[in-house]
Formats: C-alpha cells, structure tokens, sequence
C-alpha cells in the first residue's frame, strides 16, 4: 500500500472511531450534566475533523507537478498539520472557558454505574488509536498522523481524569469535573501549540537531519574517485521530496568523460537510497607539488583556530595564473563572516604571498 492510501485509511479509521466516541459522550454528558464529559465529546468531535482534513491535506499534496507548482504540492501537508493545531487550540480554549463557566455557575453532575463504564471504554479506543496513529505516522513519514496519534494519547489521559472526577463525583458527592475541564483544555492548547510549532518549522524550512545528511554523505564518498563531499543542500518540499546540491572532490587529472558518468552514478544512487533529486557539482583537488601541500596545511592550521569556522574545502592551487581559492564554512554564531573571511585571507598570504586569493562563505546548511 502506498503511502497517501495508508494515510487515507489510517484517517477513516480515526473519524469511524472518534464519532462513535462522540455520540457515547455526548450522550453520557448530557444526561449526567457533565460538562467535563460534554467538552470531551466535543475534543473527540475535533479529532474527528482533524482526520477529514488530513485526508483532504493528502489528496492535495498528492496531486501532480503543474506549470507554476514545478516542485509539486508536498508542502499542503505541512498546512494541514497547521489547521488541525488551530482546531486544537480552539477546542482548548473553549474547554477552559466553558469549565470556568460551569464552576461560577456552580453546575453538579449525576453519574449512574453506566456512565463510568462507558468512559472506561472511550479510553481503551483512545488509546488503541493513539497508538495506530502514532506507528503509521512514523512509518509514512506524515506529521499530521503523528500530532493526531500524540493527540489521542493526551486525550486518553484526560479521558482518565474525567473518569476520576466521575468517580469521585459518584461516591463522594465531590464535584471537581469544573477544576478537571480547565485541565484538560490546557493540555489541550499544549497539544495545538506543539503541532503549530512543528507546522510553521517546516514550512519556513528545517535544517536537514544530521543522520540523513551524513547517510548520504557516506554514500557519496563510497565512490573511489571521490576525495570529499560538501554543501550539502536539501529543500524539501514536503514529506518525502526534496531536492538538492551537493560538492564532490576529485583529481584534477579526471577528464569530463570521466566525470559524467561519475556524477551521474552518484545521483542515481541517492535518488535510489533516499529519494532525493541531488545535483552534483565538482570541487578540482590538486596537491601536485611540495608547496601547494604545504600551502594547503598552513590554511588548515589558521582555520583550526578559529572556533567559528567548521571547515574549509574547495582548496585550488592555479599555478599559471598564481591564484588560490577556497570555501570557508562559517557557522551561524559568527557576528561578521566577512571579517573572519578577510582576516583568515590576510594569514594565509603573509605566509605565501605573491598569489591573488579568493574565497567563498558557504553557510552552514547541513552537518
């Protein structure tokens, strides 16, 4: 099963069940006059609907590469996971205003042995669903799925505290379901805040993780000719799709038929391992002679001090036109990269002068 069917299915399978969970507790609330249970069918209603959306978020992301959409339509999924954060919130908020409401007006609950089997019942289904949603989620890749999986379990555990406020209710004549509404809304907004966070993180664009950046540096760098790999660029443009860039090294006695199809390997066995479109780009080494070697060591030592710096690649001697290029990678924490640029520059040609320097600032994409 492919990964938008698997999502569809999973989705259905959580409206089928929140809806009869709806129906139970509003049934429940209404006759009991709980509030704390009536909110709780409202949440399970929300729930119901964030599975709709998720459908209706994949179909659309699903949907093929046009004229102006040349990247494809991936990135709706990150807007659905951002609709179903701002139901979640909503939902919240009106837990916590209806609960303070019913303690002003001072509203009791009547519980009967039925009651408090049937929420037993809602909470095992909470659960059982939390966790599908949670293990597909993870196994396709979709936020969506994993915020509605981590929603289910909160909502099972709030399940379990109206529950107890039932119980407490039933045997005591303790009424606290008001204090418990309040609760439960704001674990609800702590749900919706986390899955917001997640959905506006990824569509202003995520640092790639350091396992995939480095798995896949490894299987570039599995090929013989390679000597190094760097700037590794990856744009996603939703689950599962991202293009990029990547910079190899190899000698620079390799002829252009010989390059071609190296590059073209590389990518070939990226896209096969990863799914990603990587585009290939060539970085000359030459360490052909005793002083460009040691020219070469002098600007790893002058780099190796400076602690903003993480590396230096790219490194080209021209002999002929007496010219020295490099990439310094300079992280995100130096205030004035140019500067650090200019000064390590400066080093590197009291101790070799008579050669024109260039360098390039690469910004610290990946790991």
């Amino acid at each position: 099963m492919n990964r938008e069917k698997k999502i569809i299915q999973t989705s259905v399978i959580g409206i089928i069940g929140n809806v009869g969970l709806v129906a139970a507790k509003a049934i429940i609330g209404f006759i009991a006059g709980s509030v704390s249970i009536i909110l709780d069918a409202v949440n399970n209603l929300t729930d119901a609907l964030s599975s709709t959306i998720t459908i209706i978020g994949t179909k659309l992301s699903g949907k093929k590469p046009d004229k102006k959409h040349p990247y494809g339509h991936g990135r709706v999924e990150y807007l659905t996971s951002l609709t179903i954060a701002i139901i979640i919130l909503v939902a919240g908020g009106s837990a916590i205003f209806e609960s303070i409401q019913s303690l002003i007006q001072q509203r009791t609950a009547n519980y009967d042995d039925l009651s408090l089997y049937i929420i037993s019942g809602a909470i095992l289904v909470k659960i059982l669903l939390g966790l599908y949603f949670t293990r597909v989620g993870k196994q396709v890749k979709s936020d969506a799925l994993k915020g509605s999986g981590v929603d289910a379990l909160f909502d099972a555990i709030l399940s379990l505290a109206t529950l107890v406020g039932a119980v407490v209710a039933r045997f005591t004549n303790v009424f606290i379901e008001g204090y418990l509404g309040i609760v439960i809304g704001l674990f609800i907004i702590k749900s919706g805040i986390s899955i917001l966070k997640g959905a506006v993180s990824n569509l202003i664009g995520e640092r790639t993780s350091k396992e995939v950046s480095e798995a896949i540096k490894q299987t570039v760098n599995s090929f013989p000719e390679v000597k190094g790999s760097y700037d590794l660029i990856l744009n996603n443009y939703g689950p599962n799709r991202s293009i990029g860039s990547i910079h190899i090294e190899v000698d620079d006695s390799l002829t252009a038929k010989e390059i071609h199809p190296l590059t073209r390997k590389i990518s070939t066995e990226v896209y096969l391992k990863f799914g990603v479109i990587l585009t290939v780009g060539i970085y000359a080494s030459n360490n052909s002679n005793p002083e460009i070697r040691e020219i070469r060591k002098d600007l790893s030592l002058i780099v190796k001090e400076e602690k903003h710096i993480n590396q230096v690649h790219g490194f080209y001697v021209d002999e002929n036109l007496k010219t020295i290029s490099f990439d310094l990678l300079i992280n995100f924490d130096e205030e004035n990269p140019e500067g650090l640029k200019n000064s390590v520059i400066e080093k590197l040609k009291a101790k070799h002068p008579g050669y024109e320097y260039f360098a390039v600032i690469d910004n610290d994409y990946s790991d």
